[in-house]
């Protein structure tokens, strides 16, 4: 997990990339949990997704990423003005995107992130300022995404 979830604070995810997690943590797990012989048949057959699931209880690699990103937020928004990770947190670029589909930035990931562990209308920069409650809200959202 270590390897896997290195520098992880400033990865800008794209589904692809959590398609690819998802493929790389579901080998490791086939290879952890070896083959299963068919008591019937007695042929051997790799576990299928549901199965490594149950098996493997803590939550998945994405999930984890997503809680442990919104914890690295809630830091670098108790940091002092001046602190240049701070600034990019709180930075409005001027310069317009170009067209199309933009590429999603860190900011973009951490806004989702926000909505999708926070309740929409709060204001998130006072909820981490109180280290008690914004942590006692990452355990309990981490205790929900346990499969």
């Amino acid at each position: 997990m270590p390897a896997v979830l290195y520098g992880y604070e400033t990865w800008s995810l794209t589904l692809r990339e959590e398609c690819r997690l998802r493929v790389f943590e579901n080998g490791v797990l086939r290879r952890i949990f070896e083959p299963k012989r068919n008591k019937v048949t007695g042929e051997w057959r790799k576990l299928c997704n549901e199965e490594l699931n149950v098996l493997y209880s803590s939550p998945n690699t994405f999930r984890v990423i997503k809680l442990r990103r919104m914890k690295w937020v809630g830091y670098v928004a108790r940091m002092v003005e001046r602190r240049g990770v701070y600034r990019v947190l709180v930075w409005k670029p001027e310069v317009k995107r170009p067209l199309g589909r933009p590429r999603l930035g860190w900011n973009d990931n951490i806004k989702m992130d926000r909505q999708a562990v926070l309740c929409g209308g709060r204001d998130w920069i006072d909820l981490v300022q109180d280290r008690d409650r914004w942590r006692s809200l990452m355990n309990a959202i981490l205790n929900l995404c346990v499969p």
